[in-house]
């Protein structure tokens, strides 16, 4: 039996043999995938020589406290975090909303020229980011929105990808014949879009948001070339700080800020992870 019909089938349809290799490599691959944060938070918790120990340190330490009270020293951590936390909130649900808006449009309503947008929507995915940074900075630079918060949640309040991803879910999880009988009832059109389609796709909608999320929390080019004032940085910048030194690279202290940095990342994921799971696997082939 091949791997792929292994994982095509479910855990009770096989042997106990094949039962046994399933949760091995679902145990191996989770340990392979965890791993990483793990020894993060191990150089974390140990003095900046930890990261040049041979064999490489697995046990945690008891420096974790004083490595974070250097990060504070060094940046406005909290303060990053907090915009951080901000602007990746507004853009997420931006672009949850109106990227659900516009693909139920392209999926299920009939318009002049509907496949030639939708077509240009996808031509916009090939086009490299940082061709756009220079209009865009100069259309920030004329709203006189440099060093602002809009400059960095304006430009992502729709994307291609979110607008793709919900008409191509939609398109099949929300069938023609429940908007019908919307209709029928005397529904109007953003009521019929509230009522009855949203709450079929919000695993969908949930699994763009936390990717959006991610993205946004992660991104350091745009944030760094239109943000100037320190009580404005992201964390990706303040983190970036740290690595600004003259005395070597604190790995510690690098460490322990980014694990926390880390931290609100694993929280929205655990929060959305039941529909992210069933966005994600929503076209899975059954046995």
């Amino acid at each position: 039996m091949s791997t792929l019909r292994v994982f095509k089938k479910k855990p009770d349809d096989l042997g106990f043999v094949g039962k046994i290799l399933y949760y091995i490599l679902l145990i191996v691959g989770a340990l392979v995938s965890i791993f990483p944060f793990y020894w993060m938070f191990v150089v974390a918790t140990n003095d900046k020589g930890a990261v040049f120990h041979v064999p490489p340190l697995l046990t945690l330490g008891d420096q974790f406290v004083e490595n974070f009270k250097r990060v504070l020293e060094k940046s406005d951590f909290f303060e990053a975090l907090g915009n951080s936390l901000f602007v990746a909130s507004m853009v997420t649900v931006s672009v949850v909303f109106f990227c659900t808006l516009a693909g139920y449009a392209f999926a299920k309503y009939e318009f002049p020229l509907k496949n030639v947008l939708f077509y240009f929507v996808i031509a916009t995915l090939f086009v490299p980011q940082q061709l756009g940074v220079l209009p865009t900075y100069v259309i920030m630079a004329k709203l006189h929105w440099i060093d602002s918060f809009k400059a960095l949640i304006v430009p992502a309040m729709v994307n291609a990808f979110g607008i793709f991803w919900m008409r191509q879910y939609i398109s099949t999880a929300v069938h023609t014949e429940l908007i019908e009988a919307g209709r029928i009832d005397g529904g109007g059109h953003f009521r019929i879009f509230w009522n009855i389609a949203i709450p079929v796709i919000t695993p969908a909608m949930a699994t763009l948001g936390i990717l959006n999320f991610m993205t946004v929390w992660n991104d350091f080019f745009w944030p760094l070339v239109v943000l100037k004032s320190k009580e404005n940085y992201t964390i990706q910048i303040a983190l970036q700080q740290l690595f600004t030194t003259r005395d070597g690279l604190d790995y510690g202290m690098i460490m322990s800020a980014t694990f926390t940095a880390t931290l609100p990342l694993l929280v929205v994921f655990l929060l959305f992870s039941r529909w992210v799971i069933a966005g994600l696997t929503s076209g899975a082939i059954k046995s």
